[in-house]
């Protein structure tokens, strides 16, 4: 509120009907948003909680990547959510920048949705729906109707939050200095925009936000030529989160989280250019100022995806242009294993050898990128390791699946005790990626508590994880070459740190004791060496399998 509001809602009802108004718009804002979280937390789980594949999978074409885009949202209920996994995607290198911009584009439909649900006044089902959701979700016995009642029960919510801001505010429908405000929005159509950013920036929610400006026109309280452009400030401010996802990223993130700013902000300004007549047309599509308002949000979202669908190539190049980079998309599943050669046992083991190098290659990564994390307390790289680990479990399932199928044909005694030791190769591998995963969730918690370790300390973990380190690319290039002295010299190492994984323990032991050490570090320090050592064992027991072979 502005000072001439505050002063008229304090002069005609005192200092009570003025925190009303504040306490009944912010609760009802807070029902809105917990509800979008429930519902769209029911929805994803009754859907299996695929996005993730669906998202990499289904995006060659750049309509086919929109209509995802659209699906994907309906069930998050959320586009800031998958933008933000589209930036990480990107990151990550398993998307391209023509994948992302078509699932950006289409989230932005898809978020439009909430708008056009709520700008129905159906309160009446509002109660019956969180009275059958409360109960399907505490009693319900299978779980695929816990998470239908949790949909429910959000879809309650949501729209009870809803009746709550519009029931809140409608004592500015008498304030002259309220309505003079609104009136700015439609005579300054720039101002309006910059306002609906600023207010969807703070709140991360363009749904909520589009859902405030349709409570207000429930009460009457705003006209829809003030709406419009406040409407299209919410595109606008929505882009925030990407931005905020693409700090620190790479060029492909950076890229994905660009274009998402480019698309909403050059969509308004065509819009902006073609103002009076898209307002009158918008008129037309419904008979009630919040229905007109719903339409607004999609018709936007829309027009902005005809346009850039049609020219997605020319404003990726674009993207490319204010984001110069090197942009290199990670291959997702596996690249060697070829079903037509199954029947040549010897043709498809070098197949899952080369499929092997490629898994050790990002396991020894995603290790690295992990001590990264303890060591100079950065964040950035914890998306990209999650990644990797996924890409990894996916590896060792095809992998195993593929020598199964190999195995099942005529081979010699020797293949079939290679195809033994490559499963087993894979499983080190897989369980090598664990580790890695643990020392990120251990190097996560020491940065988020903002744990101190001493410099002694990281110097013996960083001297001990070069030795590991060195341990698995031996390993690797043993089993490559199948060089049986590098093997050897690989397993002689390992009783090294067997043996100083001892020492430094105890030393360790000894620093908490003498409290020259934080007891909460020390733990995370400990947890620390002990996986690095069982990589150690993984990388060992490799080299094992090159002398056996």
């Amino acid at each position: 509120m502005t000072p001439s509001v505050i002063i008229e809602v304090v002069g005609s009802g005192g200092v009570g009907l003025f925190w009303e108004i504040i306490f009944s718009t912010l609760g009802g804002l807070g029902l809105f948003l917990f509800g979008i979280q429930i519902m769209a937390s029911g929805m994803q789980k009754a859907a299996g909680d695929r996005f993730r594949r669906i998202l990499e999978v289904l995006t060659n074409k750049p309509l086919l990547g929109a209509l995802t885009g659209v699906v994907v949202t309906l069930l998050v209920q959320s586009s800031s959510t998958v933008t933000v996994m589209v930036v990480g995607f990107a990151n990550a290198g398993l998307m391209n920048l023509s994948q992302a911009i078509s699932i950006i584009i289409g989230a932005n439909i898809g978020t439009t949705i909430t708008a056009q649900i709520v700008s129905f006044k159906i309160g009446i089902i509002i109660f019956p729906a969180i009275g059958v959701g409360s109960l399907l979700n505490f009693f319900g016995r299978r779980r695929i109707h816990r998470y239908l009642g949790q949909t429910l029960l959000g879809f309650g919510l949501l729209f009870l939050g809803m009746t709550t801001m519009s029931e809140g505010m409608s004592p500015l429908r008498d304030l002259e200095a309220f309505h003079n405000l609104l009136a700015q929005f439609s005579a300054y159509p720039l101002f309006g925009i910059l306002c609906g950013a600023i207010f969807t920036a703070l709140i991360q929610s363009s749904s909520a936000a589009t859902g405030v400006i349709i409570a207000l026109t429930m009460q009457d309280l705003i006209p829809f030529n003030s709406a419009v452009p406040l409407v299209l400030g919410t595109n606008i401010g929505t882009s925030i989160t990407a931005i905020l996802a693409g700090i620190g990223a790479n060029v492909a993130a950076k890229r994905a989280a660009a274009a998402h700013v480019l698309f909403n902000v050059c969509g308004v300004v065509l819009v902006l250019i073609f103002l009076g007549p898209f307002t009158d047309l918008m008129v037309l599509t419904a008979g009630t100022v919040p229905r007109q308002v719903a339409n607004t949000h999609t018709a936007f979202n829309l027009f902005g995806t005809l346009v850039f669908i049609v020219f997605i190539r020319q404003f990726s190049a674009l993207v490319c242009k204010i984001i110069p980079g090197d942009d290199s998309k990670m291959e997702f599943g596996p690249k060697f294993l070829d079903p037509r050669i199954l029947i040549t046992p010897a043709a498809a083991i070098g197949g899952v050898k080369k499929e092997l190098l490629r898994m050790a290659v990002i396991a020894r990564e995603m290790l690295d990128e992990a001590m990264q994390v303890f060591i100079k307390s950065d964040l950035k790289k914890v998306q990209h390791i999650e990644q990797m680990e996924e890409l990894i479990n996916d590896l060792e399932k095809e992998i195993n699946i593929y020598l199964a199928d190999v195995s099942q044909h005529s081979m010699t005694r020797e293949q079939s005790t290679m195809i033994g030791s490559l499963m087993s190769a894979a499983n080190d591998l897989e369980r090598i990626g664990d580790h890695a995963e643990n020392i990120l969730r251990l190097s996560e918690e020491a940065v988020d508590e903002r744990l101190p370790v001493s410099n002694a300390a990281i110097e013996e973990l960083t001297d001990y994880y070069r030795k590991v380190d060195s341990m698995l690319e031996r390993a690797t290039t043993a089993f490559e070459n199948n060089d049986r002295d590098l093997a050897a010299q690989v397993i002689k190492d390992d009783d090294w740190v067997d043996d100083q994984e001892k020492v430094l323990r105890h030393e360790h032991i000894d620093r908490i004791n003498t409290k020259k050490c934080y007891p909460a570090a020390g733990v995370i320090y400990l947890d620390l060496l002990s996986n690095l050592e069982r990589v150690a064992d993984h990388a060992t027991k490799i080299a094992y399998m090159v002398l056996e072979n």
